[in-house]
């Protein structure tokens, strides 16, 4: 098995108005983004150039507001995961 993109562990992955998972991860691999919990269940995935991510003005360094498959999720602990999607969706 080749080694993931992006991967970041330790990710709180929020769905207003709850939180999912504290100590989630966040992997891109083979083109796709995949939200999972601690236990390596997937709880949303989708392509790579189908998901929008961005940092609102009010959020902290390390969060980020992604939208996959139409679910706004808020992922905290990760600062890189915006590089890496961007890097993810120019790769040809």
């Amino acid at each position: 098995m080749a080694e993931p993109e992006f991967s970041a562990t330790g990710v709180r992955i929020d769905r207003w108005p709850r939180s999912l998972t504290r100590a989630g991860e966040v992997r891109i691999e083979d083109g796709r983004l995949s939200l999972l919990t601690s236990y390596g269940s997937e709880i949303d995935s989708a392509p790579v150039g189908k998901v929008r991510a961005g940092r609102p003005w009010f959020a902290k360094p390390d969060e980020t507001v992604a939208t996959v498959n139409g679910t706004r999720y808020r992922l905290s602990g990760s600062e890189r995961l915006l590089e890496a999607l961007k890097r993810a969706t120019t790769r040809p």
